[in-house]
């Protein structure tokens, strides 16, 4: 199987829509699905079954795609090798991110990166901890930025403490506090990000002991913030998060105080690209003079 092949194969697994896939590569839907039974015919087996609004890979499909992804990063990585050798001229990097970090964080570092390696593509996706996570295990990103957590196996390269803070709407009772205590999360009308189980927000929850009262989910902040302004609950979140957006709601420092720890998640120093090891390097220095 080329190498093509092989990306177009990953990306109907990740997508799971052939009509985008083909969009990205210039064919018509019915010549992806022609590829794809092409590939079929080579491997004996199939690859992908017609779902409601597009289509499901098969468990044997799933089973192949780390190897293919493997095969596309030692490719990726031999062509970032020859071109380190030469100056580092061009490159792919696919990177992971909280949307916060993306907001906040990345441009400035993206600016700075392409201006020396204008011939790297950095292709950004984003997502809760959950997915984040998930695309490191199955090596769909090379570098992931988001919160520390015990037990992780991947190379970690810290980069700030971020202080967690309440979100509280303009006629709360506390509003003009000076911190909120947050044992009286217990009694709040709590709202949920991260499709109802925001993972840096449940630890702080468990070390204190504390079981909110969640009224209301949604998959990310910037939602959560304006249920909050319109008076619908309150929150606990990263303080980045809020940050050049919040008019109304009020932001407080918890009581006791609580924080995050921020870093860069590499799976392999090893195997990861040339490139990608740059990028780490302008974010760690970067994001520290922040």
């Amino acid at each position: 199987m080329d190498l093509k092949k092989c990306k177009i194969l990953l990306d109907a697994i990740d997508y799971r829509n052939l009509s985008k896939v083909a969009r990205d590569y210039g064919y018509t839907p019915s010549g992806i699905w022609r590829m794809i039974n092409s590939i079929e015919g080579e491997l004996g087996f199939p690859l992908f079954v017609s779902g409601g609004s597009g289509v499901v890979p098969t468990d044997n499909c799933l089973r192949l795609a780390p190897s293919l992804r493997e095969l596309l990063k030692c490719n990726e990585r031999l062509a970032q090798t020859m071109c380190d050798i030469k100056g580092m001229k061009s490159g792919n990097i696919t990177i992971g991110s909280y949307p916060s970090v993306s907001i906040r964080w990345l441009p400035h570092v993206i600016k700075a990166f392409q201006a020396d390696y204008p011939g790297v593509t950095i292709n950004i996706r984003e997502g809760i901890r959950q997915e984040l996570q998930g695309w490191l295990d199955e090596m769909s990103v090379e570098l992931c930025f988001y919160t520390w957590r015990p037990g992780m196996k991947c190379h970690w390269i810290p980069l700030k403490e971020d202080p967690i803070v309440a979100v509280l709407p303009p006629g709360h009772p506390l509003a003009g506090a000076v911190s909120y205590p947050l044992a009286r999360c217990r009694d709040e009308r709590f709202i949920m990000p991260a499709l109802g189980r925001d993972e840096d927000i449940y630890a702080v929850f468990e070390e204190e002991g504390i079981s909110p009262r969640i009224v209301l989910s949604t998959i990310e902040n910037f939602a959560a913030i304006s249920m909050i302004e319109c008076g619908l609950g309150m929150s606990i979140m990263n303080e980045l998060i809020t940050k050049g957006y919040v008019n109304k709601a009020a932001i407080l420092p918890l009581d006791p105080p609580r924080s995050i720890k921020f870093g860069i998640a590499i799976p392999s120093l090893q195997k990861a690209s040339p490139a990608a090891l740059e990028f780490a390097r302008y974010a760690r220095r970067m994001i520290a003079e922040m």
